[in-house]
């Protein structure tokens, strides 16, 4: 009676986080614009999917876009569906399937911390993965990387509740290995054989680790692999037959082996950057998972523990050696070391156990002091790019630093007195704060980056008939074709001038200040005056350039 009383109030409180997140991964949602590259590539080639009713081929304007399965567009083609939002272009719909995976993963994440150690220990993982930097960015983001990271915990929970069965002596139900192979089939209709490296990779790595292959059967592997291909291979078919092999050829030839090999789309790096990068995009829990690994050695031999590492280690392993490295790639290993940092804090007691090497603690209290340091700049950051890019600063990035500085000082003072759970929460509060100011008054406000808007705005405040011709040869960014609803195509200044002297009552030309000697000596050529109707000045954060452009018509 007393356990289920527990299990009740965990699952009450377990509710409650989900909710807080959820609110915490509202703000920016709808106020943001597309965050170029990626993003826009997905909604544009979503909305074009409910445009067309051609759910398999995947296109983004008239070029396919094969590198990963339909899953994620499939999935914001509801979300815009069921919203009826197609034709207003809200960006908010495409959004919602990483609002719901990423709520669901935090969620599960603090189930799996409370099967693992206990409830507590599994609320505060729970709490810590969903304040981290990198989490916040990709819940509310429509890419990829929230439904995956959704799928491989499913997958993981699976493993979990086999691994819980022979612990105790029990029989592993089926639907446990369906959950199991269903989670990983998921997982390769969204981003292809990545799942499979932590979706196989942890039963593989805990085998052999215990050198026992047993207890595999209880996953089913005898019929199981038939489950996950049943989820995926109707589509390979559909596509295989309609790009003529091209997709398998682009999407695992190119972009999922070619990224082993050689850094794409500059995102090439040595071994160790998911290692340096970790201290910002895990923070602030970053500093209390390096504090945590003295917790995680005195208990390696412990099933638990082994698990977590089987999860983490061969997965990032792998990401640190292909030569493309993004932050995200590591995303699925988070969770993970969410719940053995968690469980530290949770059992610290009265003392911390710290390094008992003294270059271990002068390592952590570099690290520490370096956290504190990301912790204040997290701070400070509305406050010096306001300034920097519109020349004034908001009243919200001055509340972000007259309330998370206090709190990262608290911090440091819980953390030189070993107070770490206490320290934890702080950070957590610094950090509630920074995301909330941040993409609630801050960035929705820096009005000089968001260069796709104003000029979807201006352009069509000029539009010279209802079915016009739009050339834009300075600004080329996909979160533009979006807002336009794909009207519009890139190209050349010179060609742009071509297109307005043979389409002088419906064309528009946007030009760029860099570009307008060729576009004015072939207006020239031509003989074609033209008149500015409006200039759109903005910086690119894709290119790292300040751009000012003109809106052109043929003047009549």
């Amino acid at each position: 009676m007393l356990k289920s009383k527990l299990d009740d109030v965990f699952f009450k409180r377990l509710l409650l986080l989900a909710f807080s997140v959820f609110l915490l991964l509202l703000p920016g949602r709808a106020s943001i614009p597309p965050f170029d590259r990626d993003e826009p590539r997905y909604m544009q080639a979503t909305a074009q999917m409910l445009e067309t009713h051609n759910f398999i081929d995947v296109r983004f304007q008239d070029k396919p876009r094969y590198l990963q399965p339909a899953g994620i567009y499939w999935l914001e083609a509801a979300a815009v569906s069921l919203t009826g939002t197609l034709s207003d272009r809200a960006v908010w719909a495409y959004r919602l399937p990483s609002l719901v995976a990423m709520t669901s993963a935090i969620g599960l994440t603090a189930w799996m911390g409370a099967i693992l150690f206990s409830p507590a220990a599994g609320l505060l993982a729970g709490a810590l993965l969903a304040t981290s930097v990198l989490v916040q960015a990709e819940g509310r983001m429509a890419t990829i990387d929230s439904t995956l990271l959704l799928a491989v915990l499913l997958a993981e929970f699976s493993l979990l509740l086999v691994l819980q069965d022979r612990s105790k002596g029990r029989t592993t139900p089926v639907a446990t290995a369906l959950l199991y192979w269903s989670a990983l089939g998921c997982g390769l209709m969204l981003k292809g054989p990545v799942v499979l490296i932590p979706g196989l990779g942890t039963p593989l790595c805990f085998a052999l680790v215990e050198k026992n292959w047993t207890w595999l059967h209880r996953l089913r592997f005898g019929w199981g692999w038939m489950v996950m291909l049943a989820i995926v291979v109707p589509w390979c078919l559909a596509i295989g037959l309609v790009s003529h092999g091209e997709f398998f050829q682009h999407s695992v030839g190119r972009n999922f082996l070619g990224k082993i090999g050689q850094g794409q789309e500059a995102h090439g790096a040595p071994p160790g950057f998911h290692l340096l990068v970790f201290g910002l995009a895990f923070w602030p829990g970053s500093f209390f998972a390096a504090a945590s690994l003295p917790f995680v050695w005195v208990r390696r031999k412990s099933w638990q523990i082994q698990y977590l590492l089987c999860w983490i280690i061969p997965h990032w392993i792998v990401f640190e050696l292909i030569a493309t490295k993004l932050p995200h790639y590591v995303l699925p290993t988070y969770p993970a070391i969410a719940l053995f940092t968690g469980a530290a804090l949770c059992n610290s007691g009265a003392e911390w156990q710290w390094p008992q090497k003294k270059w271990g603690k002068a390592a952590l209290f570099v690290y520490g002091g370096i956290c504190l340091i990301a912790g204040f700049a997290l701070s400070f950051a509305g406050i010096v790019i306001s300034k920097i890019i519109e020349g004034s600063i908001p009243a919200e990035a001055w509340l972000i630093a007259i309330g998370s500085v206090p709190l990262l000082a608290q911090t440091a003072r819980a953390v030189v007195s070993a107070r770490m759970r206490q320290a934890a929460f702080y950070a957590m509060g610094s950090a509630v704060l920074i995301y909330v100011g941040l993409f609630l008054g801050v960035i929705p406000r820096l009005h000089q980056i968001w260069l796709s808007p104003r000029l979807t705005e201006a352009v069509n405040q000029h539009l010279p008939c209802t079915d016009p011709e739009i050339v834009s040869s300075s600004f080329s960014e996909p979160s533009f074709v979006f807002l336009m609803h794909g009207q519009i195509r890139f190209d050349t200044s010179k060609n742009a001038a071509i297109m307005l002297e043979r389409n002088k009552s419906c064309g528009l030309a946007l030009v760029g200040r860099r570009d307008e000697k060729a576009f004015y000596e072939e207006l020239a050529a031509k003989s074609v005056n033209v008149i500015e109707y409006e200039r759109i000045k903005g910086f690119n954060y894709s290119t790292g350039k300040w751009l000012d452009i003109g809106i052109y018509g043929v003047s009549r």
